[in-house]
């Protein structure tokens, strides 16, 4: 009687075990899920970024027609590319170098580095690239300690029996670091500073005139009287 009582107990604890750890991995798989969603908004935010972006660049330097082209063609595939995160990430390979030649492009025009629409979309873009890394570290710590469990034991046996899988991390390089123009700082303090310092100029003395020699008459003097004799 006692045996039937130990075996019911091993049985009822290995039952939870098992009921937890399938509904833990239940979660950490909806948590992997919900990160990835997080990738994909940014990723479509930047985007629709990035048509507004081209019309401003084009406005100033329509003659680099290959370079618009370029960036539309690799938005696109990288907009069409819906597999694996690894599959993702190799569409937005070409999308970065492409956008890199566009702010390449950009630099040769300080007019358009000061446009204010240009920016104003350096910024979001910035800043969205920023969201964008911060939810990949976070997707990829998620699938870090999901892929953990399913291949540690002894969790990987009921990853096995229940089919829980290895996710794909998702790595892509930090895309644009684009710099916002800024206004040129004065300092007059450097200026003052010189003139003090700098030596005095001919025709710095009395009245604007020349500095007179040691023996010279001031002015209103009569001259000296000539020796006698």
């Amino acid at each position: 009687m006692i045996v039937v009582w130990i075996l019911v107990g091993v049985a009822v604890l290995v039952g939870i075990f098992l009921i937890a750890s399938y509904n833990r991995f239940v979660s950490q798989r909806q948590q992997v899920r919900n990160a990835w969603a997080n990738i994909d908004t940014e990723l479509r935010r930047r985007y629709d970024l990035i048509p507004n972006l081209v019309e401003t660049v084009r406005g100033y330097a329509a003659h680099e027609r290959e370079v618009f082209e370029e960036v539309a063609r690799a938005r696109s595939m990288a907009m069409s590319a819906t597999g694996s995160p690894q599959e993702q990430a190799a569409a937005e390979g070409p999308l970065v170098a492409a956008l890199r030649q566009l702010f390449a492009v950009a630099e040769n025009y300080p007019q358009l580095r000061a446009n204010q629409n240009f920016l104003a979309l350096q910024r979001e873009l910035a800043n969205t690239e920023d969201r964008l890394q911060a939810s990949r570290r976070f997707y990829n710590a998620t699938v870090q300690d999901y892929n953990r469990r399913v291949q540690a034991f002894p969790s990987n046996l009921v990853a096995g029996w229940f089919k829980f899988t290895p996710e794909q991390f998702f790595e892509i390089e930090e895309a644009l670091r684009p710099q916002v123009e800024q206004a040129p700082r004065v300092d007059f303090t450097i200026g003052a500073q010189s003139a003090q310092d700098a030596p005095p100029t001919a025709g710095s003395g009395p009245a604007g005139g020349s500095p007179l020699p040691p023996d010279s008459p001031g002015p209103g003097s009569s001259p000296p009287a000539p020796p006698a004799g």
